[in-house]
């Protein structure tokens, strides 16, 4: 077990964190909500680690110190938006403990470091706002200072902290109202927390992935990667940006009378101009970041301590205009939501061109509300909405007068099946009527079941059912049981098969093997030969085996 890291290894962690982001970058873009991002979140923090690295390879040392002074200033030199600055500066603080410290850091180093990092973030924003990037560093490095001495070993102790920092996640959107609205977390915090899981990889020595999600992240998506239009945000009225440009430039070659006295007086004046003020560096280079009506106002506050070198200027007016213009542009005039479980199921929805899946069935039955905000990030004016549970029609239809700038047009799919069959029949050419006409009718083509077992001892339909035993149902009543799956399938499918039916297709759930399900299949294929049969991976849980007749 490894107890302590040297400057080699922490060189590798910086090298994977850094790779680890760029892997996953476009997912943390995809968190962005606001309405006029400084830049994409992701790709801002991509590329200051990514010019952190640049400075660290350009080094041959393997000095603590040296390499401490190249990730610090090649972060700081690299850094772009309030997230790449604020990472920066985590960065800074973390080497600003380790470049002094012994060759060989424990754990218990390493919590300080995280600690350094935590207050130098902090003391880099002139108004700290909690709900971001500094909250979920808060929180790890409380937690790892309090448990360094419990965790010995790096294998345990990083874990824990990433633990923990999930857990921070998590809370972002209570902590920031504008994440909860649109229903994600922190993406500065899901930046933060990849670059954790490199760290832990470059450790562990586990292979670097392009598939990394945290488990706030995945909770915040639902089944689904991607936020639409995020319109209740991007609907912000162009008056409520107060500041217009986004202001960004280096103080270089300072003059010899400049103090760090001026550097704060500095922050100062341009609190008074702007906001989101961001005025970090030492007598050498200082990295300005301003949102103001006064941009020049700002350089010439800059030209007293030295020179200016790198500015940028951007209209966020303008911006948001394109953002504006650019989502009028994509708008449909249809869309679809489904709601189901298993990724399986969620696959199939997607491939069948369903602009959206949340999670619900029945076990997780989702509220008028979440179903209104996922059809709020469809970027059409008409969203048919795929309840497949008959306990969601009643939410789905609630949802209606939930949403103002769309229309709901729930169609009263009772199951999975029901729903793949409706999202079949749609034709992005046809009118919302049409459209809507041939999915309801489309569910009277379909005869669906599922295969469960039962948590108690009952007699129901005229079935004595035992704890334990394998029972088939439609929408309405059990019609099958037996002692296992295979025989209860091959029951229910006979109740259920009727002369016109031609194809049956089983998904089976997340406690079924893929080698199991194709010898069903071939069963279900000797027992019914003038039937087609088929078989996916649903994935869902509770129910053995969804079925579907056609």
């Amino acid at each position: 077990m490894q107890k302590t890291i040297n400057c080699a290894t922490f060189r590798k962690m910086v090298l994977v964190g850094a790779k680890m982001l760029d892997n996953n970058r476009a997912k943390v873009d995809a968190l962005n909500v606001f309405p006029v991002p400084d830049g994409d979140t992701g790709t801002n923090m991509s590329l200051t680690m990514q010019s952190a690295v640049k400075e660290l390879t350009g080094s041959a040392s393997n000095n603590f110190m040296e390499v401490c002074d190249c990730v610090s200033k090649g972060a700081l030199k690299g850094a772009r938006g309030n997230s790449g600055v604020i990472l920066s500066q985590i960065f800074r603080g973390i080497c600003s403990v380790l470049r002094v410290g012994k060759p060989d850091v424990d754990t218990r180093a390493f919590a300080k470091a995280l600690e350094a990092g935590t207050k130098v973030a902090y003391n880099a924003v002139a108004i700290p706002k909690e709900g971001t990037i500094l909250t979920v560093m808060r929180l790890m490095s409380e937690f790892a200072v309090k448990n360094a001495g419990k965790y010995r070993e790096y294998e345990n102790f990083i874990p824990a902290i990433i633990e923990e920092g999930d857990k921070a996640l998590a809370k972002t959107p209570e902590l920031l109202p504008v994440l909860k609205k649109a229903g994600v977390v922190d993406s500065g915090g899901v930046g933060l927390m990849t670059i954790m899981r490199g760290f832990q990889a470059a450790i562990m020595g586990d292979e670097i992935v392009s598939e990394v999600q945290t488990e706030a992240a995945n909770a915040a998506q639902s089944l689904d990667a991607d936020f639409g239009d995020n319109s209740d945000i991007i609907n912000m009225d162009l008056g409520e940006i107060q500041f217009a440009y986004c202001t960004e430039f280096f103080v270089i070659n300072l003059k010899k009378s400049t103090t760090l006295a001026d550097i704060d007086k500095l922050r100062e004046n341009l609190m008074n101009i702007g906001d989101s003020v961001i005025c970090i560096g030492d007598l050498e280079m200082i990295k300005v970041h301003v949102h103001t009506n006064c941009p020049g106002v700002a350089l010439t506050y800059a030209l007293e301590l030295g020179e200016l070198d790198r500015p940028k200027i951007e209209n966020m007016l303008e911006q948001n205009r394109a953002l504006k213009a650019k989502i009028a542009a994509e708008k449909k005039e249809q869309g679809m939501l489904a709601i189901c479980t298993g990724d399986g199921i969620s696959d199939i929805f997607k491939d069948l061109f369903v602009d959206r899946v949340i999670a619900g069935g029945q076990t997780m039955n989702p509220s008028a509300s979440d179903i209104a905000t996922a059809v709020q990030k469809i970027n059409a004016d008409n969203v048919f909405v795929f309840p497949n549970n008959k306990n969601i029609i009643l939410a789905a239809e609630q949802a209606k007068a939930l949403v103002d700038n769309r229309t709901i047009h729930v169609i009263p799919t009772r199951n999975v099946p029901q729903g793949f069959a409706a999202a079949l029949s749609f034709s992005p050419e046809a009118s919302v009527e049409e459209n809507k006409t041939n999915m309801i009718h489309a569910l009277d083509n379909v005869k669906a079941g599922s295969v469960t077992h039962a948590v108690r001892t009952t007699s129901v339909n005229g079935f004595n059912i035992k704890e334990g035993d394998i029972i088939g149902l439609d929408d309405k009543k059990i019609l099958a049981k037996s002692d296992n799956i295979e025989e209860t399938v091959l029951k229910l499918l006979d109740r259920l098969k009727e002369d016109q039916h031609e194809v049956i297709t089983l998904y089976y759930g997340e406690e079924v093997t893929e080698e199991d399900a194709a010898a069903l299949a071939a069963k279900v294929g000797e027992a019914f030969p003038d039937c087609d049969v088929d078989y996916h991976s649903g994935g869902q849980p509770v129910y053995y085996y969804l079925v579907s007749l056609e």
